[in-house]
């Protein structure tokens, strides 16, 4: 389909390969984890990207995003990170998807579309240590559980768990890591000893390297989104993503006009408006207030409500022109508006608003 606007997210491959690099250990493998389109980015490219710089396996959210990269091409390990949805199996299966396993009904409805491929299949038992979203509960049945695997004739290959806090509760996470060696030391008495241990996500593989075991699972980090605390740009990750438009229209307005939905806006001044193709039905969020863009190397304020498809911007005097670039995300020549402040504007967090850019945003890549 032929491009007419000019709005369009920009992602720079190299940055993402480099964070891969910044991340990884030799000692340590690393999955890169692309559910979420990427986190928005372009899931098959970041992943291309991502195996390149030395990442070994994939991780993703649904079958569905599985059997995507596999579509495509992509023929790298690919674990995903819930258990599969019931009817679900055979097709997961088929595509070597890795299974994760933490219900007992998950046990028996691998177990049966197993069956029929003649062959092994190792799955990943996660634990729930604290973060109380999925995983099996207590912690400490796990010896049971994954005999109840391998009697379902799966092999238990992996054990993991997931940190809520790992950016900013060091104490609590390294509380979390010690009950997970533990329940691991509980299946291992038991018998069965897992090849593959991880839990550490962006945020521990940067701050707490105790944590990152086997192999880690970089999701925010890999694309240079700040994991929380600021704890991103002092590692010196790279942001890979660049929101980008031009300027559409420009009209003079007079002082005490007030502009878009609502009114909120009330010039003080006889100003330049610039109107900017991009609103919240491309994932810029309406809540956001008080944000800027870079015209010509300098910050301006957006004006008003964020309409559905369209921004406005404040300029002053100075003489913005219709074709003149926009940035909302990104850097313009030595300026840059990071992704988490435009998140902070929102109330939000920078992977909302990377995940949250529509469909309708094309995505083109350099690097």
């Amino acid at each position: 389909m032929r491009r007419f606007r000019p709005t369009v997210v920009e992602v720079d491959l190299d940055a993402v390969r480099h964070n891969v690099r910044l991340l990884s250990n030799p000692d340590v493998e690393l999955l890169a984890v692309v559910k979420a389109d990427g986190y928005g980015h372009g899931a098959a490219e970041v992943a291309r990207a991502a195996l390149a710089a030395g990442a070994t396996g994939l991780g993703v959210a649904l079958v569905e995003e599985g059997v995507e990269l596999r579509d495509l091409g992509i023929d790298a390990p690919v674990l995903v990170l819930t258990e599969f949805p019931p009817g679900s199996e055979k097709e997961a299966l088929a595509a070597g998807l890795t299974p994760t396993l933490y219900t007992e009904e998950g046990i028996a409805a691998l177990s049966e579309a197993a069956s029929p491929t003649g062959r092994p299949v190792g799955v990943h038992l996660k634990l729930d240590t604290g973060m109380h979203r999925v995983g099996l509960w207590p912690p400490e049945d796990a010896p049971a559980f994954a005999q109840k695997i391998v009697e379902a004739g799966l092999l238990p290959e992996g054990l993991w768990t997931h940190f809520p806090d790992s950016e900013q509760d060091a104490a609590g996470t390294l509380e979390q890591l010690e009950r997970f060696l533990s329940c691991h030391d509980l299946v291992s008495a038991a018998g069965i000893r897992p090849r593959t241990l991880h839990a550490a996500n962006s945020g521990a593989t940067i701050r707490l390297p105790e944590t990152r075991l086997d192999l880690v699972r970089p999701g925010a980090a890999l694309y240079g989104l700040d994991p929380g605390a600021g704890i991103g740009p002092a590692f010196g990750l790279r942001p890979a993503l660049t929101l980008r438009s031009a300027v559409a229209m420009t009209k003079r307005v007079p002082a005490r006009e007030r502009l878009s939905y609502g009114g909120r806006y009330e010039l003080e001044r006889e100003t330049t408006v610039a109107t900017i193709p991009i609103g919240y039905e491309d994932g810029y969020p309406r809540a956001t207030v008080a944000a800027d863009v870079l015209i010509r190397g300098r910050r301006y304020p957006v004006a008003g409500t964020i309409t559905m498809d369209q921004l406005l911007v404040d300029c002053g005097d100075d003489p913005i022109a219709p074709g003149d670039e926009v940035v909302l995300i990104g850097a313009q020549g030595d300026e840059r508006i990071p992704i988490e402040e435009v998140a902070s504007r929102a109330g939000t967090i920078g992977r909302e608003i990377a995940t949250g850019i529509g469909e309708r945003v094309p995505r083109e890549y350099i690097g």
